[in-house]
């Protein structure tokens, strides 16, 4: 009987099956499947602490800009800063060993989407002149004595402090194709965000925070240090980290009044 024997594999095809093709299927993974994201700094507190990391699903991303699909208001999205912001504010700019500057990827919250009236005064946010109702995040800087509502960023949905990326006005029109995003941090200088950057372009967004995945265990109470703008202690029992990211409840009842 004759027997049929594998051709030894090429050097392309051992090159091909140990390197690249691991390579290329964690590409097209993450890059139109899912990825995970880690949180740089404490603009999302009390929501999202600093280093942890969240699911994101990336085929959602471009089911939306192919035009099926919309990111929400409430929503947790990561995107990366518009040039113009790029170009003024120092802390958006990263170096990469010194070879060339990139624009970092930020994660911040849908307020406003693409026609929406956007006004922000004493700290209260008004979408369509209807209140959003922002305890789920206010109560907790209340609490810790820093919620901001005397300087301009929270007395107006654009402001050229202190960078001049965009100039001031107290109630904006969301372009076509953009978002208006803020960051749940509400102390003074706690987020980077629309009132500072201006709108997000849809095709500067990568993704949809949906959930927190790590670490694993997180503790209840955070106490927040608004001197230095950092977490201070770190409190309670520790509850799984686990957790879907949905939209707050505020955000559906703003829908519900503004379709009255």
């Amino acid at each position: 009987m004759t027997r049929l024997q594998s051709a030894a594999p090429t050097t392309l095809q051992k090159v091909w099956k140990d390197f690249l093709e691991p390579i290329v299927f964690a590409v097209v993974i993450t890059q139109f499947v899912a990825t995970l994201v880690g949180v740089d700094g404490v603009s999302m507190m009390p929501n999202l602490r600093d280093r942890e990391r969240v699911f994101v699903p990336k085929y959602e991303t471009w089911l939306h800009k192919a035009g099926v699909g919309d990111f929400s208001r409430g929503d947790i999205v990561i995107f990366k800063p518009p040039r113009e912001a790029f170009e003024k504010v120092p802390n958006l700019r990263k170096d990469f060993f010194g070879l060339w500057e990139y624009r970092p990827f930020l994660i911040k919250r849908v307020i406003g989407l693409p026609g929406d009236r956007i006004r922000v005064d004493a700290g209260e946010v008004y979408v369509n002149s209807v209140k959003l109702d922002s305890s789920w995040t206010t109560d907790y800087w209340r609490q810790q004595g820093c919620w901001d509502a005397q300087s301009s960023l929270a007395n107006n949905a654009f402001s050229s402090e202190p960078y001049g990326v965009v100039p001031t006005e107290p109630e904006i029109t969301v372009p076509e194709g953009h978002y208006y995003v803020m960051g749940d941090n509400r102390t003074a200088n706690g987020s980077e965000d629309s009132r500072m950057l201006g709108t997000i372009p849809r095709r500067d967004v990568a993704g949809r925070a949906a959930a927190a995945v790590w670490p694993i265990m997180r503790k209840t109470n955070a106490k927040y240090d608004c001197a230095s703008q950092s977490v201070g202690e770190l409190s309670g029992p520790s509850v799984l980290n686990w957790r879907l990211l949905n939209r707050p409840e505020a955000f559906e009842k703003l829908k519900n009044e503004m379709t009255k």
